[in-house]
């Protein structure tokens, strides 16, 4: 099963608040922006036009690689509020 088949089987209920919050001063310093390719479900874009990073927390797995892959620490990571969030089927 490839990768778009699987993100078809997940549910999510967005919150109206993004529980992902980025220092835009220290992204600016990355070199790598290791979190536009990390993330399976594309949560992190780069616009170039503007030198920032967008963030579609909408999609959000809560899978943890970008937390763990940033190396300038510019990511402020927690879980979505309530019954907000990821929610797994199986089968």
């Amino acid at each position: 099963m490839n990768i778009d088949d699987r993100l078809a089987k997940v549910k999510y209920v967005s919150d109206e608040e993004t529980h992902l919050k980025i220092n835009q001063e220290k992204c600016n310093n990355c070199e790598m922006k290791v979190c536009t390719y990390i993330c399976p479900a594309n949560v992190y874009e780069w616009n170039k036009k503007e030198n920032k990073l967008t963030v579609n927390y909408e999609n959000c797995l809560e899978c943890g690689a970008c937390r763990i892959a940033c190396s300038e620490k510019c990511l402020e990571w927690q879980y979505p509020k309530g019954i907000c969030g990821v929610t797994y089927k199986f089968g």
